[in-house]
């Protein structure tokens, strides 16, 4: 589908709406049914993007463009994928051309090392919801982790984020970035490893914190999205 001037406006879809429907519906052109594919993928989209890029605003130029490669493609997308997988494999794409424009990128390795690298469980202590610092604590927490997570090297912090910010599968973390899975599980130990001495003293919440991307800024995105439809 070409992006036509003047997407039609209709009530808003339900939150339990399939993403089969949406997407059909998006390419009838219905606006609700975009704002809505968007609001539901800007988490992980935003997350997988600031997993390769080295900054919020550049995660944020890379989830748009991927938006709107995906929504001026349509007619593209074969229904024997997910939608959300599709636009994951966008978003990683884009991502990585973005970066490579900027400056050389050392090549993701599919190096296989020990089984027994992968074994490792990072454990978090002071989980427990009652504490009454909790709150505070909280938003504390999701700082260091942003600027913990943010200082791993690209190949480590794009996988741990998918599985962890995520619950991605180690399987689907392996075809998406094109990896062997026992590449992803070393990985995701690396970085658990490198991680654990910052964070298991100072730690008493998760990663699904981190690089939020809701509110005004998932609203603000649909609009833009929608916006540069319209001028296509």
């Amino acid at each position: 589908m070409t992006a036509q001037p003047g997407y039609k406006t209709v009530a808003t879809p339900e939150p339990t709406t399939a993403e089969a429907e949406l997407v059909t519906r998006a390419k009838l052109g219905e606006e609700a049914a975009i704002r809505e594919l968007i609001r539901r993928m800007n988490p992980r989209l935003f997350r997988i993007a600031r997993g390769i890029v080295f900054t919020d605003a550049d995660a944020e130029e890379v989830v748009q463009e991927s938006y709107l490669k995906a929504f001026t493609h349509l007619d593209t997308f074969r229904a024997e994928a997910r939608f959300s997988t599709w636009i994951i494999r966008i978003a990683i794409n884009t991502a990585r051309m973005r970066l490579r424009s900027a400056r050389p990128q050392e090549e993701y390795d599919t190096v296989t090392e020990p089984r027994n690298a992968t074994e490792s469980v990072l454990a978090f202590p002071g989980q427990e919801t009652n504490m009454p610092e909790a709150a505070l604590g909280r938003t504390q927490i999701r700082a260091l982790l942003e600027s913990t997570v943010a200082q791993l090297p690209s190949d480590l912090r794009l996988p741990f984020l998918m599985r962890e910010a995520e619950n991605m599968s180690v399987r689907a973390i392996a075809r998406h970035l094109s990896l062997n899975p026992i590449t992803v599980k070393t990985r995701l130990f690396r970085a658990r490893r490198r991680l654990r001495t910052t964070l298991e003293e100072r730690i008493h919440g998760g990663f699904d914190a981190i690089f939020p991307f809701d509110g005004a800024r998932c609203a603000g995105m649909a609009d833009r999205v929608v916006a540069g439809l319209n001028r296509s």
